[in-house]
């Protein structure tokens, strides 16, 4: 098992590699939002982003730009998010990402009173996603978002999803699959079912109505009963907490308890 955490976009990725480097964390997630962190200033600094993971035995995870609307009902904002999208994948591949997470196509706007219309231009971003990846050799994982949000929102959803895209792996984002009515059915419900297409963790806490970004513990996901079930598929992947409280010592505090939950500490798993 490995551990990672997620910059915070507004500050330089150099700063963010030494802090989470001093933490002890054994990758990073790199949300390639600007403005420190757009595919143009990656660019840039790709040297030396790679020359900081490398000095650190860090690697690299991508967390593709979140902020896009690649199934707008607008063509034009459609054809600049996705350009936005291909330019990100092929910027994550030059920075030797080992793979890449990608939100599904938000349904927003007038797209919600459309929703058949705005699923076919969510499939069909997903598909140049997936193809894009394909060939610059990028592991590509789509993460779970909530059901009103975009059309691959259940376990249900995501059966047609991967028989679609067989090369596609699944970030599960426990947070995620919390909200709502029968959260935690639904996280065990997605680790059992998914156990072969299951690459990648975002872990936090909340109450099961927002995604709140907590801290292991000061929410009400039954983390005992989440690392249970990995420990029962023989989960070995990443885990990256997604954690965004003023402390930062909360990712520690939060790896240390969700890691001792999963494994003990001798048997740590490096990148």
């Amino acid at each position: 098992m490995y551990f990672g955490a997620m910059n915070y976009p507004i500050l330089p990725v150099l700063e963010e590699i030494e802090t989470f480097a001093a933490m002890g964390f054994d990758y990073l997630e790199l949300a390639m939002d600007p403005p420190e962190a757009h595919h143009e200033r990656l660019q840039v600094q790709s040297a030396a982003i790679m020359a900081r993971l490398a000095h650190h035995r860090m690697a690299l995870v991508c967390h593709l730009p979140t902020f896009i609307s690649t199934a707008d009902l607008t063509a034009s904002i459609r054809r600049a998010s996705r350009r936005e999208l291909r330019a990100s994948i092929e910027v994550a591949a030059k920075l030797k990402a080992r793979r890449a997470v990608l939100h599904p196509s938000f349904i927003g706007g007038m797209g919600r009173n459309v929703p058949a219309l705005a699923a076919g231009y969510a499939r069909e971003s997903l598909d140049e996603a997936v193809r894009c990846a394909d060939d610059v050799g990028l592991d590509l994982c789509l993460e779970n978002l909530f059901p009103q949000l975009t059309p691959f929102g259940t376990p249900d959803d995501w059966e047609a999803c991967f028989e679609r895209y067989p090369q596609l792996g699944l970030t599960l984002d426990i947070a995620h699959a919390h909200i709502g009515p029968g959260g935690m059915p639904r996280i065990l419900d997605f680790i059992s079912r998914f156990k072969s297409r299951l690459r990648h963790l975002h872990v936090s806490d909340n109450f099961g109505r927002w995604d709140d970004h907590l801290p292991i513990g000061e929410g009400r996901i039954d983390f005992p009963a989440v690392a249970a079930a990995l420990k029962q598929i023989g989960y070995r992947e990443g885990v990256t907490l997604e954690i965004f409280s003023e402390n930062r010592d909360d990712l520690r505090r939060s790896r240390d308890q969700l890691a001792a939950m999963l494994e003990p500490p001798a048997r740590r798993h490096t990148v």
